[in-house]
């Protein structure tokens, strides 16, 4: 469901799930991601069991149970654009009596906002069945593999733009004796709108040696929003050029996109081979590059 195409749609849809997790309607308008992030918590209740933490703040352990490593996307940055993107976690956790073998003994999600239990978070992103597979490489350890999807402009996915940037990684697990370990800030990472160049173009081609090629293009940045690329304003782009027979790019000059994403330069030409816009991304967008092969005569 779109929630461009139909957010009271979408609303209704949303706060009949939270009137059923006894949450109230009212807070599907306002957060989304409510939904998913009530069905996390519920899945993890009959795990739990009366607990007096003696942990940081940070991280609530119960315990001698710890999470070890997280890896989320191979540790490279999850880029979406128009279409759903999946993407894997990984979650190794050690216990003395072993691992809860639970359907959600082991659990991750990620959640963009300040404060996940006071409510302060507008994106949840989390796979409610649980572990794809987990290896109990020994008695006492296992590693968890999870997949989530990243939906752009769903209602309970990427619903917005502004979801870009900085997620925070929730770590839920329990052992075999009752011990339990819960982190809403286990560690960060970051979901990007996918950047893009259109209408790259090196020119004349081929050209004598010593005459003026012009390079144009533009660059572009998807809105989750509208499900459309936009022309990415103000934004730095490198001129590189790689010779032929070389395997590395050098930069030329640096150019800034007009506020439609719009470039436009001149240079030299010199030597056959490939000039490259490289746009080196940003904390909210994706790396992006456009090539172009020019024969100088």
């Amino acid at each position: 469901m779109r929630i461009r195409a139909s957010l009271a749609a979408a609303a209704l849809s949303g706060a009949a799930a939270l009137t059923a997790l006894a949450v109230p309607a009212a807070h599907a308008v306002d957060n989304p991601a409510a939904a998913k992030a009530e069905q996390f918590k519920s899945a993890h209740q009959a795990l739990s069991k009366p607990q007096s933490f003696a942990a940081s703040p940070a991280a609530k352990v119960d315990g001698d149970i710890q999470v070890t490593k997280v890896t989320v996307n191979g540790n490279k940055d999850v880029v979406v654009g128009k279409s759903p993107k999946s993407f894997n976690v990984y979650v190794t956790v050690t216990d003395p009596s072993g691992i809860d073998h639970d359907q959600y003994g082991v659990d991750v999600a990620l959640w963009h906002g300040t404060d996940l239990e006071g409510g302060d978070f507008d994106g949840f992103l989390w796979n409610e069945n649980g572990a794809e597979s987990c290896d109990y490489w020994s008695a006492t350890a296992a590693t968890c593999k999870f997949t989530i999807a990243a939906n752009p402009g769903e209602f309970d996915g990427l619903w917005d733009s502004s979801l870009n940037g900085k997620w925070n990684v929730k770590v839920d697990a329990f052992a075999n004796d009752g011990d339990s370990y819960s982190d809403d800030f286990y560690k960060n990472h970051w979901i990007k709108r996918a950047s893009s160049f259109s209408g790259f173009n090196a020119s004349p081609e081929p050209v004598s040696k010593g005459k003026t090629i012009t390079v144009t293009g533009t660059l572009n940045r998807v809105s989750w929003t509208y499900d459309k690329y936009y022309g990415y304003g103000s934004q730095p782009v490198q001129l590189q050029f790689k010779k032929a027979g070389s395997s590395t790019y050098s930069t030329v000059k640096t150019v800034t996109s007009n506020s439609s994403g719009y470039l436009k330069t001149t240079v030299t030409a010199s030597a056959d081979g490939t000039w490259r816009f490289h746009y080196a991304g940003n904390s909210t967008s994706s790396v992006a590059d456009a090539y172009d092969y020019v024969d100088v005569r």
